[in-house]
């Protein structure tokens, strides 16, 4: 199994990803993020080069948590990994972290949106990359 982390989603990606957002085939999607951190925060204009990627990304999940509360969604779970126990990969992600939209196209409203464009510097100073993972409740 090839994985490769990245920032931003490519376009295919984008497309089939809210393919149903706004359909009656849309409904509650968990996001499950699996992030790895720069080890030291990398902004664009080179502030707070003092921080690490990680204190970086905090002030993007402290801000998104409350777009994400906005629309109806919620952060479920977030935590530090801190092992493997079963499988193989060269290097493990530093936090997972599960958020719950009422939908895709709640989702897609958000990432759109002149306040998430607002705080994506923190993120992106703070990633080195991620997974990002749709899952429907079963």
């Amino acid at each position: 199994m090839k994985f490769e982390n990245s920032l931003r989603p490519s376009d295919e990606q984008l497309k089939s990803f809210f393919a149903r957002a706004g359909t009656e085939q849309d409904g509650p999607v968990v996001m499950v993020n699996l992030l790895k951190f720069r080890e030291r925060a990398a902004y664009p204009d080179g502030r707070d080069e003092h921080l690490s990627g990680q204190e970086a990304y905090m002030r993007y999940g402290i801000e998104v948590a409350k777009l994400v509360s906005k629309l109806g969604g919620r952060m479920v779970f977030g935590g530090t990994v801190d092992g493997l126990m079963l499988g193989e990969c060269e290097e493990l992600w530093d936090h997972v972290a599960l958020v719950e939209y009422p939908s895709r196209a709640a989702f897609m409203e958000m990432i759109m949106s002149p306040d998430y464009h607002a705080i994506e510097v923190h993120r992106e100073a703070g990633l080195a990359g991620q997974l990002n993972i749709g899952v429907r409740p079963a």
